[in-house]
This record gives structure tokens, sequence and C-alpha cells, in this order.
């Protein structure tokens, strides 16, 4: 990446998996705006390219509210029973979901990037179908888009 880079503080809620603060990478783009770089692993509301307002508080920059929507949606893995990502039923159910387009970031969670353009209705049923199987559990850091 050529753009310089900064760190978004966002403050976590209750809902989230820890307490704190994340913080996730972005490029400033001017007056308050700035383009986010990465998926978040646990704050919820925001996704990969989002563009958020942030205001410089206590030597940070802050996060404050989400002003344009990428079209991006972020849901979480939770790996099951000690599994890898090179285990067996891992990798064939994740490919799966990297043939729509789907990719990861990963943590302590997989934070899973769904573009725009892929449908999310595939998606949530081959999320739902590797739970289902006992690969793991994921929930939905924000969804762009409406699930029938």
């Amino acid at each position: 990446m050529d753009a310089k880079l900064t760190k978004i503080l966002f403050t976590l809620g209750p809902e989230a998996l820890i307490g704190g603060t994340e913080t996730m990478w972005a490029e400033d783009l001017g007056g308050g705006r700035y383009l986010l770089r990465n998926s978040p692993f646990y704050a919820f509301g925001v996704s990969f390219e989002d563009i958020v307002r942030g205001e410089f508080s206590e030597g940070f920059i802050e996060f404050r509210e989400v002003l344009e929507r990428s079209g991006h949606s972020t849901f979480r893995l939770f790996l099951l029973n000690r599994r890898k990502l090179d285990a067996p039923d891992f990798v064939q159910a994740w490919a799966r979901l990297q043939a729509l387009g789907c990719s990861f970031e990963q943590g302590v969670v997989l934070s899973v990037d769904v573009p725009p353009t892929t449908d999310i209705e595939a998606v949530w049923r081959l999320l739902s179908e590797g739970e289902s199987a006992g690969i793991w559990e994921f929930d939905e850091g924000h969804c762009d888009r409406r699930l029938g």
C-alpha cells in the first residue's frame, strides 16, 4: 500500500468479545475522514473500506461514526476443538467461502471479509453449514445486506 496509514481507536461495547478497545488501520482522507484498510476482530458495525469519521483525542484518533458504507460485511469465525487452519475439514469448508470471494485475517478469531459483490445468502448458508458440522462457530460483526 502506498497510502500513509494511521490507527483508528474503537471503544468496544458490551457486545464485544473482549473489553476495552481495538485499533484498525485506516487511510487519512483529510477533514477527519478515514478509509478503513482492514477488517475488525472485535468492533461491531464497521467493515473493510468503510469511510469513518475520527477525532483526535488524548493522543489517539478515536472513531466517531460511519460516514459511508463500503458494501463489505464482516463475520467472525471461532474454530472449534483446537482445530487448525490446515485441518482437512476446515480447508474444505473454507475453500467454498473463498470461491465466493471471501477472505480472512487471522487473530484469536478469524475476521472474515465478504465483498459487496458476493452472494450474502450463500455465505450465510456456508457459515451455518460449518457451524452445524462442528468446524466453527460464527457471529456477525456487520452485515451490509439484508438476509432473507
